[in-house]
Protein backbone atom coordinates (compact mmCIF):
# COMPACT_ATOMS: atom_id res chain seq x y z
CA UNK A 1 0.00 0.00 0.00
CA UNK A 2 1.35 3.38 -0.59
CA UNK A 3 1.60 5.39 2.63
CA UNK A 4 2.98 8.72 3.12
CA UNK A 5 5.32 8.11 6.30
CA UNK A 6 5.73 11.17 8.59
CA UNK A 7 7.64 9.34 10.73
CA UNK A 8 9.59 6.08 11.09
CA UNK A 9 7.03 5.12 14.45
CA UNK A 10 5.67 1.85 14.97
CA UNK A 11 1.82 1.39 16.23
CA UNK A 12 1.25 4.76 14.67
CA UNK A 13 -2.18 6.03 13.76
CA UNK A 14 -3.01 5.69 10.49
CA UNK A 15 -5.38 8.82 8.49
CA UNK A 16 -6.41 7.92 5.46
CA UNK A 17 -7.12 10.52 2.64
CA UNK A 18 -9.27 10.51 -0.65
CA UNK A 19 -11.57 12.58 -2.94
CA UNK A 20 -15.21 13.29 -2.54
CA UNK A 21 -17.68 15.19 -4.18
CA UNK A 22 -19.69 17.69 -2.07
CA UNK A 23 -21.74 20.43 -2.49
CA UNK A 24 -20.68 20.47 -6.13
CA UNK A 25 -17.28 20.51 -5.03
CA UNK A 26 -14.34 18.36 -5.48
CA UNK A 27 -12.97 18.11 -1.34
CA UNK A 28 -10.14 16.40 0.67
CA UNK A 29 -12.21 13.55 2.73
CA UNK A 30 -10.06 12.41 6.19
CA UNK A 31 -10.53 9.37 7.91
CA UNK A 32 -9.46 9.63 11.43
CA UNK A 33 -9.22 6.85 13.92
CA UNK A 34 -10.69 8.07 17.06
CA UNK A 35 -8.61 10.05 19.85
CA UNK A 36 -9.17 13.17 21.50
CA UNK A 37 -5.79 14.95 20.03
CA UNK A 38 -6.65 13.79 16.48
CA UNK A 39 -9.85 15.02 16.52
CA UNK A 40 -8.30 18.67 18.07
CA UNK A 41 -5.43 18.70 15.11
CA UNK A 42 -8.20 17.93 12.35
CA UNK A 43 -10.41 21.36 13.84
CA UNK A 44 -7.30 23.41 13.69
CA UNK A 45 -7.17 22.96 10.10
CA UNK A 46 -8.68 26.20 8.10
CA UNK A 47 -12.29 25.02 6.85
CA UNK A 48 -12.84 21.55 8.13
CA UNK A 49 -15.76 20.19 8.78
CA UNK A 50 -17.56 16.95 9.95
CA UNK A 51 -19.51 15.12 7.09
CA UNK A 52 -21.94 12.50 8.43
CA UNK A 53 -23.11 10.89 5.30
CA UNK A 54 -19.03 10.26 4.29
CA UNK A 55 -18.02 9.31 7.81
CA UNK A 56 -15.17 11.40 7.83
CA UNK A 57 -13.85 15.25 7.83
CA UNK A 58 -14.07 17.51 4.97
CA UNK A 59 -11.45 20.21 4.22
CA UNK A 60 -10.24 21.68 1.11
CA UNK A 61 -8.58 20.25 -2.17
CA UNK A 62 -5.20 21.77 -2.80
CA UNK A 63 -1.74 21.26 -2.32
CA UNK A 64 -1.25 23.65 0.43
CA UNK A 65 -3.87 22.28 2.31
CA UNK A 66 -2.33 18.73 1.67
CA UNK A 67 0.83 20.23 3.01
CA UNK A 68 -0.74 21.66 6.23
CA UNK A 69 -2.07 17.75 6.62
CA UNK A 70 1.52 16.51 6.60
CA UNK A 71 2.83 19.04 8.81
CA UNK A 72 -0.15 19.16 11.34
CA UNK A 73 -0.28 15.54 11.64
CA UNK A 74 3.81 15.09 11.67
CA UNK A 75 4.62 12.66 14.46
CA UNK A 76 1.22 11.67 15.63
CA UNK A 77 -0.54 9.85 12.28
CA UNK A 78 0.93 7.99 9.37
CA UNK A 79 -0.90 9.71 6.23
CA UNK A 80 -2.49 7.24 3.50
CA UNK A 81 -2.95 9.27 -0.15
CA UNK A 82 -3.05 6.30 -2.36
CA UNK A 83 -6.57 6.83 -2.93
CA UNK A 84 -5.40 10.58 -4.58
CA UNK A 85 -3.22 8.45 -7.06
CA UNK A 86 -5.43 4.95 -7.12
CA UNK A 87 -8.46 6.96 -8.53
CA UNK A 88 -9.69 5.73 -11.72
CA UNK A 89 -11.64 7.13 -14.55
CA UNK A 90 -14.30 5.11 -14.38
CA UNK A 91 -15.59 6.75 -11.17
CA UNK A 92 -14.33 9.96 -11.81
CA UNK A 93 -17.00 12.56 -12.24
CA UNK A 94 -14.48 15.00 -13.74
CA UNK A 95 -13.90 13.37 -17.23
CA UNK A 96 -14.48 9.77 -18.38
CA UNK A 97 -12.28 9.70 -21.37
CA UNK A 98 -9.37 8.39 -19.61
CA UNK A 99 -9.08 5.21 -21.70
CA UNK A 100 -8.81 6.84 -24.55
CA UNK A 101 -6.89 9.32 -23.84
CA UNK A 102 -4.19 6.56 -23.10
CA UNK A 103 -3.35 3.45 -24.32
CA UNK A 104 -5.56 0.79 -23.09
CA UNK A 105 -5.20 -2.62 -21.57
CA UNK A 106 -1.17 -1.46 -20.88
CA UNK A 107 -0.36 -4.43 -18.88
CA UNK A 108 3.11 -3.47 -16.31
CA UNK A 109 4.73 -6.41 -14.79
CA UNK A 110 7.01 -4.24 -11.93
CA UNK A 111 9.47 -7.52 -10.91
CA UNK A 112 11.76 -5.19 -9.29
CA UNK A 113 10.47 -3.76 -6.15
CA UNK A 114 10.48 -0.26 -6.18
CA UNK A 115 10.40 2.54 -2.74
CA UNK A 116 8.28 5.53 -2.41
CA UNK A 117 9.85 8.67 -3.27
CA UNK A 118 9.93 10.36 -0.03
CA UNK A 119 7.19 13.27 1.30
CA UNK A 120 8.77 16.10 -0.41
CA UNK A 121 8.76 14.57 -4.41
CA UNK A 122 5.02 13.22 -3.43
CA UNK A 123 4.20 16.84 -2.60
CA UNK A 124 5.80 17.85 -6.43
CA UNK A 125 4.25 15.00 -8.06
CA UNK A 126 0.60 15.96 -6.08
CA UNK A 127 1.19 19.57 -7.61
CA UNK A 128 1.65 18.46 -10.95
CA UNK A 129 -1.80 16.25 -10.41
CA UNK A 130 -3.24 19.55 -9.46
CA UNK A 131 -2.06 21.18 -12.55
CA UNK A 132 -3.38 18.72 -14.74
CA UNK A 133 -6.68 18.44 -13.20
CA UNK A 134 -7.05 22.66 -14.03
CA UNK A 135 -5.80 22.10 -17.14
CA UNK A 136 -8.67 19.20 -17.75
CA UNK A 137 -6.14 16.03 -18.49
CA UNK A 138 -8.45 12.87 -18.24
CA UNK A 139 -8.33 10.92 -15.52
CA UNK A 140 -6.98 8.55 -16.61
CA UNK A 141 -4.37 10.22 -18.23
CA UNK A 142 -3.45 11.90 -14.87
CA UNK A 143 -3.36 8.58 -13.16
CA UNK A 144 -1.01 7.43 -15.10
CA UNK A 145 1.22 9.73 -15.48
CA UNK A 146 1.50 10.42 -11.99
CA UNK A 147 1.81 6.32 -11.14
CA UNK A 148 4.62 6.90 -13.59
CA UNK A 149 6.30 9.96 -11.81
CA UNK A 150 5.57 7.79 -8.49
CA UNK A 151 7.92 4.63 -9.84
CA UNK A 152 10.89 6.27 -11.50
CA UNK A 153 11.40 9.20 -8.64
CA UNK A 154 11.57 5.83 -6.55
CA UNK A 155 14.05 4.42 -8.31
CA UNK A 156 15.66 7.47 -8.15
CA UNK A 157 14.67 8.21 -4.29
CA UNK A 158 18.08 9.58 -2.62
CA UNK A 159 19.01 11.98 -5.79
CA UNK A 160 16.67 15.20 -4.89
CA UNK A 161 15.24 15.79 -8.02
CA UNK A 162 16.88 19.01 -9.13
CA UNK A 163 20.10 17.20 -10.30
CA UNK A 164 18.25 14.76 -12.14
CA UNK A 165 19.47 14.31 -15.78
CA UNK A 166 19.15 12.85 -19.19
CA UNK A 167 21.72 10.29 -18.68
CA UNK A 168 19.68 8.85 -15.15
CA UNK A 169 16.56 8.48 -17.79
CA UNK A 170 18.37 6.24 -19.93
CA UNK A 171 19.65 4.33 -17.28
CA UNK A 172 16.15 4.02 -15.34
CA UNK A 173 15.10 2.62 -18.86
CA UNK A 174 17.73 -0.06 -18.92
CA UNK A 175 17.92 -1.20 -15.53
CA UNK A 176 14.49 -1.12 -14.97
CA UNK A 177 11.99 -1.04 -18.26
CA UNK A 178 14.22 -2.76 -20.66
CA UNK A 179 15.37 -5.38 -17.40
CA UNK A 180 12.14 -6.38 -16.43
CA UNK A 181 11.00 -6.64 -20.26
CA UNK A 182 8.42 -4.28 -19.95
CA UNK A 183 6.56 -2.83 -22.75
CA UNK A 184 7.61 0.04 -25.22
CA UNK A 185 4.17 1.75 -24.33
CA UNK A 186 5.34 2.08 -20.85
CA UNK A 187 8.48 3.30 -21.59
CA UNK A 188 6.79 6.30 -23.55
CA UNK A 189 4.60 6.90 -20.63
CA UNK A 190 7.34 7.40 -18.58
CA UNK A 191 9.23 10.11 -20.97
CA UNK A 192 5.99 11.44 -21.81
CA UNK A 193 5.41 12.38 -18.31
CA UNK A 194 8.84 13.01 -16.83
CA UNK A 195 8.87 15.88 -19.80
CA UNK A 196 5.43 17.46 -18.75
CA UNK A 197 6.62 17.15 -14.97
CA UNK A 198 9.69 19.02 -15.91
CA UNK A 199 8.48 21.70 -18.40
CA UNK A 200 5.94 22.26 -16.06
CA UNK A 201 6.74 21.80 -12.51
CA UNK A 202 10.07 22.25 -12.24
CA UNK A 203 12.78 24.98 -13.89
CA UNK A 204 15.06 22.38 -14.58
CA UNK A 205 17.34 22.04 -17.52
CA UNK A 206 16.62 18.53 -18.74
CA UNK A 207 16.00 17.64 -22.05
CA UNK A 208 13.42 14.27 -22.12
CA UNK A 209 12.79 14.83 -25.70
CA UNK A 210 16.33 13.66 -26.52
CA UNK A 211 15.98 10.57 -25.13
CA UNK A 212 15.94 7.46 -27.42
CA UNK A 213 12.28 6.31 -27.66
CA UNK A 214 10.87 2.59 -28.52
CA UNK A 215 10.83 1.83 -32.26
CA UNK A 216 7.04 2.42 -32.66
CA UNK A 217 5.11 -0.93 -33.44
CA UNK A 218 2.78 -0.72 -36.77
CA UNK A 219 -0.12 -3.02 -35.81
CA UNK A 220 -3.29 -3.42 -37.93
CA UNK A 221 -6.75 -2.94 -36.46
CA UNK A 222 -8.60 -5.95 -34.97
CA UNK A 223 -11.82 -6.25 -37.75
CA UNK A 224 -14.85 -8.03 -37.31
CA UNK A 225 -16.79 -9.69 -40.00
CA UNK A 226 -19.84 -7.81 -40.76
CA UNK A 227 -21.35 -11.37 -40.15
CA UNK A 228 -19.83 -11.61 -36.37
CA UNK A 229 -20.92 -7.94 -36.35
CA UNK A 230 -24.86 -9.25 -37.08
CA UNK A 231 -24.11 -12.34 -34.28
CA UNK A 232 -23.05 -9.73 -31.20
CA UNK A 233 -25.63 -7.32 -32.01
CA UNK A 234 -28.72 -9.81 -32.43
CA UNK A 235 -27.54 -11.75 -29.35
CA UNK A 236 -28.84 -9.71 -26.03
CA UNK A 237 -32.53 -9.36 -25.00
CA UNK A 238 -31.91 -6.41 -23.02
CA UNK A 239 -32.96 -3.83 -24.61
CA UNK A 240 -30.51 -1.22 -23.16
CA UNK A 241 -27.62 -3.76 -23.83
CA UNK A 242 -29.00 -4.47 -27.72
CA UNK A 243 -28.75 -0.41 -28.07
CA UNK A 244 -25.49 0.83 -26.18
CA UNK A 245 -23.57 -2.17 -28.51
CA UNK A 246 -25.69 -1.24 -31.76
CA UNK A 247 -25.21 2.48 -31.34
CA UNK A 248 -21.06 1.94 -30.67
CA UNK A 249 -20.86 -0.01 -34.23
CA UNK A 250 -23.58 2.34 -36.02
CA UNK A 251 -21.42 5.46 -35.31
CA UNK A 252 -18.49 4.10 -34.93
CA UNK A 253 -18.01 5.78 -31.14
CA UNK A 254 -15.48 5.08 -28.46
CA UNK A 255 -16.43 3.40 -25.33
CA UNK A 256 -16.45 6.97 -23.48
CA UNK A 257 -17.95 8.63 -26.39
CA UNK A 258 -21.26 6.64 -25.91
CA UNK A 259 -21.64 6.81 -22.21
CA UNK A 260 -21.07 11.04 -22.17
CA UNK A 261 -24.10 10.79 -24.32
CA UNK A 262 -27.02 13.08 -23.49
CA UNK A 263 -30.87 12.28 -25.18
CA UNK A 264 -30.32 15.79 -26.33
CA UNK A 265 -26.99 14.70 -28.45
CA UNK A 266 -29.84 13.20 -30.79
CA UNK A 267 -30.87 15.49 -33.27
CA UNK A 268 -33.72 13.25 -34.92
CA UNK A 269 -34.33 15.92 -37.63
CA UNK A 270 -31.14 16.07 -39.27
CA UNK A 271 -30.42 12.82 -38.87
CA UNK A 272 -27.22 13.72 -36.77
CA UNK A 273 -25.41 12.25 -33.12
CA UNK A 274 -23.64 15.05 -31.34
CA UNK A 275 -20.51 13.72 -29.95
CA UNK A 276 -19.31 16.50 -27.51
CA UNK A 277 -15.87 16.92 -25.44
CA UNK A 278 -14.38 13.55 -27.48
CA UNK A 279 -10.48 12.76 -27.47
CA UNK A 280 -8.57 15.67 -27.68
CA UNK A 281 -11.44 18.40 -26.48
CA UNK A 282 -13.43 17.89 -29.82
CA UNK A 283 -16.52 17.90 -30.48
CA UNK A 284 -17.77 16.17 -33.83
CA UNK A 285 -21.16 15.16 -35.96
CA UNK A 286 -22.01 11.82 -37.39
CA UNK A 287 -24.85 10.35 -39.00
CA UNK A 288 -27.21 8.53 -37.34
CA UNK A 289 -30.03 6.46 -39.63
CA UNK A 290 -33.74 6.54 -39.55
CA UNK A 291 -33.28 2.83 -38.46
CA UNK A 292 -31.04 3.69 -35.39
CA UNK A 293 -33.41 6.52 -34.62
CA UNK A 294 -36.27 4.51 -34.41
CA UNK A 295 -34.53 1.80 -31.93
CA UNK A 296 -33.19 4.75 -29.68
CA UNK A 297 -36.57 6.16 -29.50
CA UNK A 298 -37.72 2.47 -28.58
CA UNK A 299 -35.27 2.56 -25.82
CA UNK A 300 -36.09 6.15 -24.60
CA UNK A 301 -39.86 5.16 -23.88
CA UNK A 302 -38.74 1.98 -22.12
CA UNK A 303 -35.97 3.60 -20.03
CA UNK A 304 -36.70 7.53 -20.11
CA UNK A 305 -33.37 8.54 -18.68
CA UNK A 306 -32.81 11.51 -16.61
CA UNK A 307 -29.43 12.85 -17.54
CA UNK A 308 -27.19 10.73 -19.71
CA UNK A 309 -28.56 8.78 -22.37
CA UNK A 310 -27.21 5.20 -20.78
CA UNK A 311 -27.53 5.51 -17.26
CA UNK A 312 -26.79 2.83 -14.26
CA UNK A 313 -28.74 1.27 -12.14
CA UNK A 314 -29.37 4.32 -10.10
CA UNK A 315 -31.27 7.04 -12.48
CA UNK A 316 -29.02 10.20 -12.91
CA UNK A 317 -25.67 8.28 -12.78
CA UNK A 318 -23.83 7.04 -16.01
CA UNK A 319 -23.79 3.70 -16.88
CA UNK A 320 -19.64 2.05 -16.32
CA UNK A 321 -17.31 1.63 -18.13
CA UNK A 322 -16.63 -1.42 -16.67
CA UNK A 323 -20.23 -2.95 -16.96
CA UNK A 324 -20.08 -1.85 -20.90
CA UNK A 325 -17.06 -4.38 -21.49
CA UNK A 326 -18.87 -6.69 -19.76
CA UNK A 327 -21.99 -6.44 -22.02
CA UNK A 328 -19.65 -7.06 -24.67
CA UNK A 329 -17.79 -9.74 -23.73
CA UNK A 330 -21.00 -11.53 -22.86
CA UNK A 331 -22.54 -10.95 -26.18
CA UNK A 332 -19.11 -12.31 -27.42
CA UNK A 333 -19.80 -15.52 -25.79
CA UNK A 334 -23.74 -16.13 -26.64
CA UNK A 335 -22.44 -15.18 -29.98
CA UNK A 336 -19.72 -18.01 -29.94
CA UNK A 337 -17.22 -16.09 -31.33
CA UNK A 338 -13.80 -17.17 -29.96
CA UNK A 339 -12.06 -14.22 -30.41
CA UNK A 340 -10.33 -12.57 -27.99
CA UNK A 341 -12.22 -9.31 -29.00
CA UNK A 342 -12.70 -5.90 -27.38
CA UNK A 343 -15.54 -3.20 -27.83
CA UNK A 344 -13.15 -1.13 -29.63
CA UNK A 345 -13.27 -3.23 -32.59
CA UNK A 346 -16.76 -2.72 -33.20
CA UNK A 347 -15.48 0.86 -34.13
CA UNK A 348 -12.45 -0.29 -35.88
CA UNK A 349 -14.96 -2.50 -37.64
CA UNK A 350 -17.15 0.28 -38.93
CA UNK A 351 -14.52 2.47 -40.34
CA UNK A 352 -13.40 -0.74 -42.06
CA UNK A 353 -16.51 -1.53 -43.62
CA UNK A 354 -17.38 1.94 -44.76
CA UNK A 355 -14.28 1.70 -46.51
CA UNK A 356 -14.94 -1.68 -48.32
CA UNK A 357 -18.50 0.17 -49.01
CA UNK A 358 -16.89 2.98 -51.03
CA UNK A 359 -16.75 6.01 -48.97
CA UNK A 360 -14.06 8.62 -48.84
CA UNK A 361 -10.80 8.24 -46.88
CA UNK A 362 -11.46 11.68 -45.74
CA UNK A 363 -14.89 11.48 -44.44
CA UNK A 364 -13.89 8.21 -42.75
CA UNK A 365 -11.46 10.33 -40.51
CA UNK A 366 -14.09 13.25 -39.67
CA UNK A 367 -16.67 10.46 -38.50
CA UNK A 368 -13.70 9.03 -36.51
CA UNK A 369 -12.42 12.03 -35.16
CA UNK A 370 -8.83 11.53 -36.28
CA UNK A 371 -6.17 14.40 -36.60
CA UNK A 372 -4.24 12.68 -38.92
CA UNK A 373 -5.42 11.30 -42.23
CA UNK A 374 -2.30 8.92 -41.12
CA UNK A 375 -4.07 7.05 -38.28
CA UNK A 376 -7.26 6.62 -40.96
CA UNK A 377 -5.35 4.96 -43.47
CA UNK A 378 -4.82 1.73 -41.44
CA UNK A 379 -7.95 0.76 -41.93
CA UNK A 380 -6.49 0.27 -45.96
CA UNK A 381 -4.69 -2.06 -44.81
CA UNK A 382 -7.00 -4.66 -43.70
CA UNK A 383 -10.25 -4.03 -46.49
CA UNK A 384 -10.90 -7.22 -48.31
CA UNK A 385 -12.52 -5.37 -50.79
CA UNK A 386 -8.91 -4.66 -52.72
CA UNK A 387 -6.92 -7.22 -51.06
CA UNK A 388 -8.98 -10.33 -52.20
CA UNK A 389 -9.54 -9.16 -55.90
CA UNK A 390 -5.57 -9.61 -55.69
CA UNK A 391 -4.35 -12.59 -58.19
CA UNK A 392 -1.65 -14.68 -56.48
CA UNK A 393 1.02 -15.42 -59.40
CA UNK A 394 1.01 -18.89 -58.26
CA UNK A 395 -2.75 -19.45 -59.71
CA UNK A 396 -0.33 -18.53 -63.27
CA UNK A 397 2.12 -21.73 -62.68
CA UNK A 398 -0.92 -23.93 -63.49
CA UNK A 399 0.50 -26.86 -61.23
Amino acid sequence: MFSIFTKKTTNMNQIIIETVKHHGRRKLLLHIPYGQKLIELVKSLEGAEWSAENKGWLVENNPQMLREIFKVFRGYARVDAQALFAKSASTSNINRYGAQTMPQNVKVKKKTPIPHPDEKVIGEILKFKYWMRQKRYSENTIKVYCDSLMVFFGFYRDVPIHKITNKDIITFNQQYIIANGLSGTYQNQVINSIKLFYRKIRDHAIQPELIDRPRREHKLPNVLSKEEVRRILGVHRNMKHKVMLSLIYACGLRRGELLNLKPTDIESSRHLLIIRGAKGKKDRVVPISDRMIQILRDYYKAYMPKVWLFEGEKPGDPYSEGSLQSVFKLALEKAKIKKKATLHWLRHSYATHLLEAGTDLRYIQELLGHKSSRTTEIYTHVTEKNIQNIKSPFDELGI
